[in-house]
């Protein structure tokens, strides 16, 4: 019997429940009470329950009738999403979208885009992953549609690149670690005495940033940006972070920002690009989201996060010495 309950039986009792009576539900449903009551009445003997107790001057819904309310609401709404689907689909639009997001990528912007996405389209199911550096190669080999990496990457002649934002990268130590006691540039030679803490693989590098970046003979390769910080934090090493995750550890000290001999004026900027196949362009819903992003600007710091100004030797000696109003109190006391 449950095999011969249609979608519109199932309309008409969500009609019903949400009108109050047969007549609003029959002005709803632009059909006449008469229809709307012998739909209901041929649902509830499929069913084999009462879903409305009608001894009233209006219908009320019975226990088994609340009891299968929901269950209405789900199925309707699943048939709505089916339809909406099969839409779109005719219209070019992807069932599915999977992104591979390099971990340096603003985490607020990348989830504001992916809020944005679920309410532009329902109908697509969004995928992610998170790698550490590690994003070309599920763009490549099609598990995902969308990359989002930084311009160190290499990538290969049938990926196409697009420019979405740029990030600011600085190196950075533990206030307790022996480099935070160094002024102005560092030499290469002094920072290969300790440990460099990285996230980044170098054969996901392209050759001409390997060969341009010193190589440090101590390195520690984290594949978690969580874990990198937690370990500059204990002062284990020293190593790049984007500003925009590390703003609050600045602005508590708790990270003290350095600056090496190679570093450029300004410190190094990175770009962050979305990549796909040349010979699978992303369809609508794909196209969608990378516009997005590249409506969005990296986090800005809440201000200029830097070491404070040497104090001169001038200002050292005006500090020792003493004022002339304190002088005179002196003076007055000892007459």
């Amino acid at each position: 019997m449950l095999d011969g309950v249609s979608l519109d039986q199932l309309r008409t009792f969500l009609a019903v429940a949400d009108e109050g009576s047969f007549s609003a539900a029959g002005r709803r449903l632009r059909r006449a009470q008469s229809v709307v009551s012998q739909s209901l009445a041929n649902l509830e003997g499929q069913l084999g329950v009462k879903l409305f107790d009608r001894s009233g001057h209006l219908p009320v819904l019975t226990d088994q009738g609340r009891a299968l309310l929901a269950n209405a609401r789900a199925v309707a709404g699943d048939v709505d999403l089916l339809k909406a689907r099969a839409k779109n689909l005719a219209g070019g639009l992807e069932p599915e979208l999977s992104v591979a997001v390099d971990v340096m990528f603003p985490d607020a912007t990348f989830t504001h885009a992916v809020a944005a996405f679920q309410k532009e389209f329902p109908a697509t199911l969004l995928r992610f992953v998170v790698e550490s550096s590690a994003v070309i190669e599920p763009v490549l080999d099609g598990r995902c549609a969308i990359g989002v990496v930084g311009s160190w990457a290499l990538i290969p002649p049938q990926l196409t690149h697009e420019v979405l934002l740029s990030v600011r990268v600085s190196m950075v130590v533990s206030p307790k670690h022996p480099l935070a006691s160094r002024r102005g540039r560092i030499p290469t030679p002094v920072l290969a005495e300790h440990i460099q803490i990285s996230h980044i693989d170098p054969n996901d590098m392209t050759g001409l940033l390997v060969a341009s970046r010193p190589k440090y003979p101590k390195i520690w390769r984290l594949s978690h940006l969580g874990a990198k910080l937690a370990f500059l934090r204990a002062g284990l090493g020293f190593g790049s972070m984007p500003l925009h995750s590390i703003e609050a550890e600045l602005a508590s000290g708790a990270l003290i920002e350095i600056t090496p001999d190679h570093a450029p004026p300004g410190g190094h900027v990175i770009d962050m690009v979305a990549i796909y196949r040349t010979d699978s362009p992303p369809g609508p819903a794909g196209r969608w989201f990378i516009d997005r992003l590249k409506q969005a600007q990296a986090p800005p710091l809440k201000r200029e996060l830097s070491r404070p100004p040497p104090v001169s030797a001038a200002a050292k000696v005006a500090r020792r010495r003493p004022s002339i109003r304190l002088l005179a109190s002196k003076a007055k006391q000892t007459r």
